[in-house]
């Protein structure tokens, strides 16, 4: 079974992909072997950008960002059927992405905003919204070796206490549980450690 076959693709909305830390967690669990296929619109990058300035990031670096995700996930695009959105049941502002989800045939929206994706509004399509740490938190219950992979990678960048640290703001549970494994006798960091000496 090849790499894509093997996983689903999942829209990551734009509140998502602003979260530097957060988006880079979900888009290295991207990079092979990959446990997820991201997804997004033209719409949720250009949401993801006017975010990033809003937080205060300086032009040339949102501009960075944009263009390195696009260059790194060029299969990531999807571009929905406008004809779409009158015809769907989640908050106006949003119906974008629900588009993006089917239009990708995902199965899943990861989102913060739970309460603009109703499960009535998204059930006809075959689609849940998740938020991210609960998305995450089964994504290492299924996949821990490639989560403590990613976990390294990252640490080397934030130290371990400072990812945790970092991860603990916005994702609480699944920072609780790598924190827990990473305790445990061949915990998350422990088996991540092996494979990348």
């Amino acid at each position: 079974m090849s790499e894509a076959a093997a996983t689903k693709p999942v829209v990551l909305d734009a509140c998502v992909l602003a979260d530097f830390i957060v988006a880079d967690l979900f888009l290295r669990l991207a990079e092979s072997p990959a446990v997820l296929r991201p997804r997004w619109s033209e719409t949720l990058l250009a949401e993801t950008g006017r975010t990033h300035r809003k937080l205060g990031w300086p032009e040339a670096i949102a501009d960075s960002w944009q263009e390195v995700v696009r260059e790194h996930f060029p299969e990531a695009r999807v571009k929905p059927d406008e004809r779409l959105l009158h015809l769907l049941g989640n908050h106006p502002k949003d119906r974008h992405v629900l588009a993006a989800a089917i239009e990708a045939q995902a199965g899943v929206i990861v989102t913060y905003n739970l309460r603009d994706f109703p499960s009535h509004a998204l059930t006809t399509w075959g689609v849940r919204a998740v938020g991210p740490d609960a998305f995450l938190l089964e994504t290492l219950r299924r996949h821990p070796v490639e989560v403590g992979r990613c976990a390294e990678a990252m640490a080397r960048r934030h130290s371990w206490k400072g990812l945790l640290t970092k991860w603990r703001r916005r994702l609480p549970e699944f920072a609780k549980a790598m924190e827990d494994g990473a305790g445990e006798e061949g915990g998350v960091e422990e088996e991540a450690a092996a494979r990348c000496d």
